[in-house]
């Protein structure tokens, strides 16, 4: 990975370098099978095994799509369990998406009072379904303008990744790449690294690959 440093056009590589945010293709040391065991046990829940693999055997965090992978680190001495293990559900954007249709509005009302109960009421709801989108996921990285990327952890959606893109009000949507619907830890990891490489050594993308590697393709 620190090979791609001495590629000529490195910096052209989103994410690569941006003064303190940038990941200058760097991985932090792996972690212990101990050490991962009791991130599971802070998270309460056992990490997919494409990402339970990565943090073993490549890095915990650092160089990684976007602005790079958030570090993982080990629960301190004493700290209670997460709430990771709660359900993944992600029909809560479609939720989230009929219940701001339903806002109350003003004009519909004659009295006040009454107004403000229900919108009080429909704002408290909103704040739970706004919140609950993330449930049963891992916050792994930044994409910058307040996106991230996640993975489920939990339901049937475990070892997929998603966009939070609650910031322009969309919720939480699967990434999607060359037509696929769904894409796991590896082929998002991968996908971005085989890019990079490109990137780096400013090599176009509709290149033929390798035998046996991926195609430069986005």
């Amino acid at each position: 990975m620190l090979a791609l440093r001495d590629a000529p056009n490195w910096r052209a590589v989103f994410g690569a370098e941006f003064g303190r945010y940038g990941h200058g293709f760097e991985l932090r040391p792996v972690l212990t099978e101990e050490q991962v065991l009791a991130v599971e046990w802070r998270l309460g829940v056992a990490l997919p095994a494409e990402y339970r693999s990565f943090l073993l055997q490549v890095g915990a965090g650092g160089a990684g799509p976007d602005y790079g992978l958030f570090p993982v680190r080990p629960a301190p001495p004493g700290e209670a369990p997460g709430d990771a293990a709660l359900p993944f559900r992600p029909e809560r954007t479609q939720e989230l998406d009929a219940h701001e249709c339903a806002e109350p509005q003003r004009a519909a009302y004659s009295d006040e009072e009454a107004f403000l109960r229900d919108y009080r009421t429909w704002d408290a709801r909103h704040d739970e379904l706004h919140e609950a989108l993330t449930e049963g996921t891992l916050c792994v990285s930044e994409q910058g303008c307040a996106y991230y990327t996640l993975l489920a952890v939990t339901g049937p959606e475990c070892g997929t990744m998603w966009d939070d893109v609650r910031a322009v009000g969309e919720g939480v949507l699967p990434v999607e790449r060359a037509g696929k619907k769904r894409v796991t830890f590896a082929e998002w990891y991968l996908r971005w690294l085989d890019h990079a490489e490109r990137k780096a050594h400013g090599t176009p993308p509709d290149t033929p690959a390798a035998p046996g590697q991926p195609s430069g393709t986005t």
